[in-house]
């Protein structure tokens, strides 16, 4: 099976060095100081972001085509849906390790740069496995099938920091100071060095994302196979997150029904991938498809809400 991609050595390197020098402006700049960051400053970078994911979109529709800027636009929309479980884990893991408010835009920095380092190894790891062995569409069809109805079968996000394997592995093997010392990830006590809290949880946010991208780079082959593709789309909805955190932080809880949208959209793309070479489903209705339960999902929390309140992680 041969991958056609679009994408350059040219264009590699200038979307690669496009996100750093975003990244340094971010921290360097706009957040050079540390502060909590509130929902107009969230607000903005959110729009910025999206905006900066639908202005690239249509560089690719301008250049390459609709079909490429449907699959961009329709990765994005995935693994934008599937990166709201990564929500979920945050604000259960601030409240647990009671992280102030204004440490939370650094600790989702480095978390999400780690994780961009991860996905990036996946994508080529999992495109090198299409490439090389066409069955392997097959069994990640299967595991996001299987996957999509265990969604479906856990309807409530249940997250126990304190049961993380990665938890209990570093805390075995670090030695850690109990309480944070500003915004710094060591420190240095009697001529020893001690971790702080906020390495600790940046280690717990950078673990657990390696299980949420597991799902979520077999997803995205479901709908392209074009390595640059597969991995734009996946970074413009990874960028966006630290943003989209502090904007939906305080409505997370009300997305009830958010889990068995995403479940379905899982489900499908499986399905989508089993089918190939039977029925290559369009690229348009598959949008469709994971747009509209997406939304249906969102409007039906929305409108649905639980009868008693929820239990504060």
């Amino acid at each position: 099976m041969q991958l056609q991609g679009i994408g350059t050595p040219f264009m590699w390197i200038a979307f690669l060095v496009f996100i750093l020098a975003m990244l340094a402006l971010d921290l360097g700049v706009f957040h050079r100081r540390e502060h909590s960051v509130g929902m107009r400053e969230a607000l903005i970078w959110t729009l910025v972001w999206i905006g900066l994911s639908l202005l690239f979109n249509y560089g690719i529709l301008h250049w390459y085509g609709a079909e490429r800027a449907l699959e961009f636009f329709t990765g994005y929309l995935l693994e934008k849906a599937l990166s709201v479980d990564n929500l979920f884990v945050f604000l259960v893991l601030f409240s647990y390790f009671a992280v102030p408010p204004i440490l939370q835009h650094r600790i989702l920095f480095w978390g999400i740069l780690g994780a961009l380092v991860m996905r990036a190894g996946f994508i080529v790891a999992g495109a090198a496995l299409v490439q090389r062995f066409h069955w392997i569409m097959y069994v990640f069809g299967v595991f996001l099938v299987y996957t999509g109805f265990k969604l479906l079968r856990q309807r409530e996000a249940e997250v126990d920091p304190a049961h993380n394997p990665a938890l209990k592995f570093f805390r075995r093997i670090l030695r850690a100071v109990p309480e944070y010392r500003g915004s710094a990830f060591f420190v240095r006590e009697g001529g020893k060095l001690f971790a702080t809290p906020l390495l600790i949880v940046l280690l717990v946010i950078e673990a657990t994302d390696i299980v949420f991208a597991v799902d979520s780079i077999p997803a995205i082959f479901a709908i392209t196979t074009d390595p640059f593709i597969v991995f734009t789309s996946n970074i413009f909805a990874i960028l966006g997150l630290r943003a989209l955190y502090f904007l939906l932080a305080g409505m997370l809880g009300r997305f009830r029904y958010l889990k068995v949208g995403l479940g379905l959209v899982l489900a499908f793309v499986g399905l989508k991938m089993l089918i190939m070479d039977l029925y290559k489903v369009p690229i348009g209705f598959s949008l469709g498809v994971i747009g509209g339960l997406i939304l249906a999902s969102i409007v039906v929390s929305l409108f649905r809400p639980e009868d008693k309140e929820r239990p504060a992680p």
